[in-house]
């Protein structure tokens, strides 16, 4: 079939919108109509050029909702007209990573996947003949898409898809966070540096935690405002300064918990040193810059502090998607203060020169 994708052809230039053609799904794998998609970091992260393992040309987008259109031989898990929510991070249910609590790296098609192939080796994309590479399985910046079903969460269809989409990578990753990786105990104090996407599903994931204390640290007093209605019980602005800040708010011990969901390797720094001696744990989300490292002081690790990496919040996505969209739309999260602006596939440019403007949470293409 003939679609409509924004094409990534060139590393740092603007993508394109163009029509490709798109093969059926192959056994194990299922044909989506777009409903919704996020314009997330990721995407711009990777267009950029800064991403190490990125790749041209492709088809960018993974913050995707949408609807089932047909399944390929083999499927059971979802059929045509069911609601799913796109997972960059597949999960298999079989794997040693999925049958294990401790993770949610699911190893079953990592390989292709950071190829940009599905999981046979092959793309369902191409171009007058020549094949386009899938980008985090997914491709979810184009009318259809096809995926392997074991990266699909067949959802409620209650969940409005323009908002579900947010499941997709940047809530359910600071959700998860707090939830899944630091597994925040009740009455503890945390902060949170970012209050991007990221950062706002961080703050309502210790919310729903039972966290006493939320600190929210971020330079947008708008963003802190957003914050403040996640659940945030404090607010600082940004700076060399915070670490000192956040131990006079804890009586000088610092936080139980702190996340970071900036992609800054300094604020990373500071996430570590604004942890608690003795058992405070610091939780790493943002994706940091080609050979970029973070510098720590063994002292502040030697003296109880621990350091943990969170890839989309530890989320088994088939499994804790609909679970998470459930507890939405049930009223635990409020979710519409996230989608900012409302664009079409030809503005998704637009998105990306509104997130490097920090201009709202979250753009949302709209497919109509």
């Amino acid at each position: 079939m003939k679609i409509r994708a924004a094409v990534l052809e060139r590393f740092g230039e603007p993508l394109e919108v163009q029509e490709l053609d798109l093969a059926e799904p192959k056994a194990g794998e299922v044909l989506v109509r777009l409903v919704a998609c996020g314009v997330c970091h990721t995407d711009l992260f990777t267009a950029s050029g800064a991403d190490p393992s990125g790749y041209s040309p492709t088809v960018l987008g993974h913050e995707g909702a949408g609807v089932v259109e047909a399944v390929g031989e083999g499927v059971s898990s979802v059929a045509p007209g069911d609601h799913v929510v796109t997972l960059f991070s597949p999960q298999c249910r079989e794997c040693e990573h999925c049958r294990d609590p401790r993770t949610n790296l699911c190893l079953a098609i990592r390989e292709q996947q950071g190829l940009g192939h599905l999981p046979d080796g092959t793309t369902r994309l191409s171009r007058d003949g020549e094949p386009v590479r899938h980008f985090m399985g997914t491709s979810t910046f184009a009318e259809y898409t096809v995926m392997p079903e074991i990266a699909l969460a067949n959802v409620s269809k209650d969940a409005p898809l323009d908002r579900a989409c947010l499941f997709a990578c940047g809530l359910s990753t600071g959700l998860g966070a707090a939830i899944n990786t630091a597994k925040v105990h009740a009455g503890s104090t945390c902060v949170v540096f970012g209050a991007g996407m990221v950062g706002l599903g961080a703050v309502a994931g210790c919310r729903l935690q039972g966290a006493e204390r939320i600190v929210c640290v971020d330079l947008s007093e708008e963003r802190l405002e957003l914050a403040r209605g996640q659940g945030a019980t404090d607010t600082l602005a940004g700076g060399p300064d915070t670490v000192q800040a956040i131990l006079d708010l804890t009586g000088g011990f610092g936080a139980d918990y702190t996340f970071e969901a900036t992609g800054n390797v300094g604020v990373m720094r500071q996430a570590v040193e604004s942890a608690r001696m003795g058992w405070g744990l610091a939780t790493i989300c943002g994706v940091a810059g080609k050979g970029e490292t973070l510098e720590v002081v063994p002292r502040f690790l030697i003296t109880g502090r621990r350091v943990a990496g969170s890839s989309f919040g530890g989320v088994k996505g088939r499994d804790q998607v609909p679970q998470l969209i459930d507890g939405w739309l049930a009223g635990e999260i409020d979710v519409e203060p996230f989608v900012s602006h409302k664009l079409s596939l030809d503005e998704v440019n637009r998105g990306f020169e509104l997130m490097e403007a920090q201009d709202g949470i979250r753009s949302v293409i709209d497919f109509g």
